[in-house]
């Protein structure tokens, strides 16, 4: 999929430097920026629905204690 975004120019300034410093393309780091992000992104929102759930009743809370009796940890 291509996609087309407009960077500050600051941002750009760096990603050029930082692409001629490392002789990686701008691409390359545009895709790892992206990743990343995606992945604390994903990792915030799916946070968030279950703090709302929580929240809501609707999710269970367990104690370490609890954890670690169902795990058989304290044997």
């Amino acid at each position: 999929m291509e996609t087309t975004i407009v960077l500050p120019s600051e941002i750009e300034d760096r990603l050029n430097i930082l692409a001629s410093e490392t002789g990686r393309s701008k691409e390359f780091f545009l895709r790892e920026m992206i990743e990343r992000g995606m992945e604390d992104i994903e990792d915030y929102y799916l946070a968030v629905e279950v703090l709302e759930r929580i929240r809501a009743g609707k999710e269970r809370l367990y104690t370490s204690a609890e954890v670690r009796r169902e795990l058989g940890l304290d044997d």
